[in-house]
Formats: C-alpha cells, sequence, structure tokens
C-alpha cells in the first residue's frame, strides 16, 4: 500500500484549508479566525519522537524547558540517552515514567528511513508497540514529522475543546466521537487538526501543542 500524497509546503495546507472550508461551514468560519495556517513540520527521526514524548501530559512551556535542557545536554540520540541512564535523564528532568520510555525508544533500533515509507496505518501500529508511545505520539509524528494528510489525533484534549467550540456542542466530544467527526474530513484531517489547533490559540489564547 503506497504512502500517497504528503504535506511538504505551505502551498499544500492552503489547499487543504480551502477543501475544508469549502466542506465545512464552520471551518471556512474558523479560517476567517485564525488567517493562513503554520506548515508545523517537524524533522523527522528519533529526536522528533523523543520530543513527542517528552511533551505528553505537560504544558507546552514545560515540554520546551525540559527539552531545552536535554539538548543542552546532548540527550538527543540513543547512544547518549542510553549512557546517561537513569541518573542524566532525572537530572534533565525527565519523571520515572518517561525515562523508561526514552530508554526503550533508545534500545528498539527503529528503522526511520523504513518507517517514513510505510502507510499510515503501519507507522502508527510500529511506534505504538514501543512503551509510552500511545496513538496520540504516534499520530502527532505522522502528521508532524512524516507530513501525513490524513493522519487525525482525536485523544488530543486541545483538538477535542476546540471542536466542542467551533461546532457549538454541549460538551467536550470523546476520542471516538471526534474521530467520527473527523471521518468527514478525509482526506484533508492533517489540516483539519492544524485549524483546530491554531482555532484553539485564538478562542482560548493557548497553545494546543507543543
Amino acid at each position: 500500500m503506497s504512502v500517497g500524497r504528503l504535506i511538504t509546503c505551505d502551498a499544500d495546507v492552503a489547499e487543504g484549508a480551502q477543501w475544508l472550508a469549502a466542506r465545512e461551514p464552520r471551518f471556512d468560519h474558523a479560517l476567517r479566525a485564525t488567517g493562513p495556517l503554520p506548515l508545523r513540520l517537524r524533522p523527522a527521526g528519533f529526536e522528533a519522537l523523543l520530543r513527542a514524548i517528552v511533551s505528553q501530559q505537560v504544558s507546552v512551556a514545560s515540554a520546551s524547558a525540559i527539552s531545552g535542557r536535554m539538548e543542552q545536554a546532548g540527550l538527543i540520540a540513543p547512544e547518549a540517552i542510553l549512557q546517561a541512564g537513569e541518573e542524566g535523564l532525572r537530572a534533565a528532568g525527565l519523571s520515572r515514567q518517561k525515562i523508561r520510555y526514552a530508554l526503550a525508544l533508545s534500545e528498539a533500533g527503529i528503522d526511520f528511513d523504513a518507517l517514513a515509507h510505510l502507510p499510515d496505518a503501519g507507522v502508527i501500529e510500529t511506534l505504538t508497540a514501543l512503551p509510552g508511545i500511545g496513538p496520540w505520539t504516534a499520530q502527532v509524528y505522522a502528521m508532524f514529522s512524516l507530513g501525513r494528510r490524513d493522519v487525525f489525533a482525536p485523544g488530543d484534549l486541545a483538538l477535542q475543546e476546540a471542536a466542542r467550540a467551533l461546532f457549538e456542542l454541549e460538551a467536550r466530544p470523546t476520542p471516538a466521537a471526534l474521530a467520527r467527526m473527523a471521518a468527514h474530513w478525509s482526506p484533508w484531517r492533517a489540516v483539519a487538526a492544524r485549524l483546530l489547533f491554531a482555532y484553539y490559540r485564538v478562542s482560548s489564547k493557548r497553545e494546543g501543542i507543543a
């Protein structure tokens, strides 16, 4: 199964945003509020996945601070992390649980070049087989490091809250409910995520993802 078209530039994001706005009037409203959407692409590979782990269940500011300390300490490659061990990772600010995840990722020996050529489901399956990498982390990596255009992260609280506000829902949708909503936004679900993140920032004055 082929990987399909990727998001590689601002023009791709703009195309997806216009498609979504034409299909769903509320997205048109959101796009008018947010303006052009950011590309948000990040480098792929070990460091990107490590940063995604660091970002789990902490604020954007906390994730940035910890990532900065790890970078200053040179803890951005598998060999360095394994050499630092639990004590070195704890000194950088990682929790006991995330220390275990970082060490497991370092020991996994993922072929990131091969991962980039797997279909979306294969990427998610490969990554979620590792300790500490759940659907959210795998989906975020697929969207923003691999440029997959039809991946979404329905478990993300900022996306749920943005959807609640934009679609005037009585309550924040569950991950399953948001996934059902997002099915209608295919094949541009990753752009829908970008739009909802941007709308969350505008509507709540907060950033939704590191």
